[in-house]
């Protein structure tokens, strides 16, 4: 009679994974340190935990971001080079999860490595209980191959959006920020409209889609109502998940870029004034800051919320009078709601805490001002 005896790296993982003690993680370090034959075997075992979180609703972006969020940069360099070892054997994917491979972070050429054996071999074991524990997500639909595809029109559009959005960032002036931003939302209204009409004129077979933005710790709830405001007013909704540290956005593909490029733009304007008007703020003798960046960020979002919906409303008043475009926007809203009913039956709301510094929200309110969007004239 014969019997298979478990490998080195079963036996590690006996210890370590499946028990959360330093001891068992240090026993299991230490077997598979003293056992170079088992290193095959472990990137193996890596890849399939890779490909069950896949199964289970993960996307690459997704375990990048939680993978740094609770461990440390080797980790990430580690992950990183799992999720593209495991690319070749994954099914096809559409162009947004094409899109997070190339966003993966470097990597050192090879299997990614940390220092000796026994360190490496406890960073591959501290990843792997954090891949072994990931709950299951909401599925995301990747874009039907006609709606994923953008017409040269539409892309000409995002490049022009999206050189705008980076001025914006850069300028150290808050009134030409102003304008670069009013100008990009009036183009994303725009692009919103075009695609409206596209639907009414010649209905495709696309279909409301949703992808996952974070929003991370700190001041993350006042993070997440910048972004429903943005999704919101881009004929989006958004879902948080304060947990796991992101927002899901349900909407038509077209105006999900808007509204991760709008949103991008946004926070990186939004903490560089609060970080302006806080120096201002202990330039007169101010100490704490925390409620003062909470109230800021909250204070902004709410503004920049107003201010987005009535930039919407003027680019479809600005639309030509004779396509009743209502019907049309009607019927993508009601889609994008029924998409997020079906993807979270069950969500609450939410009520901000912290927000009761006066100063905080006075200045959160003027940055959004200079920040956000004026009614223009229609573009030619």
């Amino acid at each position: 009679m014969t019997s298979s005896q478990p490998s080195t790296v079963d036996r590690a993982f006996r210890s370590a994974l499946y028990d959360d003690t330093d001891t068992g993680l240090d026993t299991g370090a230490s077997l598979l340190a003293a056992d170079s034959g088992a290193d095959a075997e472990l990137a193996h075992r890596g890849r399939e935990f890779v490909a069950a979180a896949w199964r289970r609703g993960w996307q690459p972006a997704d375990v990048v971001r939680l993978v740094r969020r609770e461990l440390d940069d080797p980790h990430v360099r580690l992950a990183a080079g799992l999720i593209r070892a495991q690319a070749p054997d994954d099914r096809p994917r559409g162009p947004r999860w094409r899109a997070q491979l190339d966003a993966l972070p470097e990597a050192d050429g090879g299997p990614a490595r940390v220092g000796d054996r026994f360190s490496h071999a406890t960073a591959v074991l501290e990843l792997y209980r954090l891949l072994l524990r990931l709950p299951a997500l909401e599925p995301l639909d990747e874009p039907r191959p006609a709606a994923a595809g953008h017409r040269p029109e539409s892309s000409r559009m995002l490049t022009r959006i999206r050189a705008l959005l980076a001025k914006a960032e850069a300028t150290g002036f808050p009134e030409e920020a102003e304008a670069l931003s009013a100008k990009a939302q009036e183009l994303m209204a725009r692009h919103s409209v075009d695609e409206a009409l596209l639907a009414a004129g010649a209905p495709a077979p696309d279909a409301p889609g949703a992808c996952r933005i974070g929003v991370e710790p700190p001041y993350e709830q006042a993070k997440a109502v910048l972004l429903d405001a943005v999704a919101t007013a881009n004929h989006c909704r958004a879902v948080w998940n304060e947990p796991l540290a992101f927002s899901t956005v349900v909407g038509f593909e077209a105006d999900l870029e808007v509204v991760e490029l709008l949103h991008t733009s946004l926070l990186v304007q939004a903490t560089h004034a609060m970080t302006k008007a806080e120096a201002a703020q202990r330039a007169g003798g101010r100490k704490r800051t925390k409620t003062f960046r909470q109230s800021f960020l909250a204070a902004y979002a709410h503004r920049v919320g107003d201010r987005l919906r009535a930039a919407a409303r003027s680019a479809l008043a600005d639309t030509d009078p004779s396509r009743d475009l209502l019907p049309v926007l009607a019927t993508r809203e009601l889609a994008v709601t029924d998409r997020m009913a079906q993807m979270f039956p069950d969500t609450t709301t939410t009520r901000l805490r912290g927000i009761t510094d006066e100063a905080g929200w006075t200045e959160g309110t003027k940055a959004a001002d200079q920040a956000q969007v004026h009614s223009h004239p229609q573009l030619p």
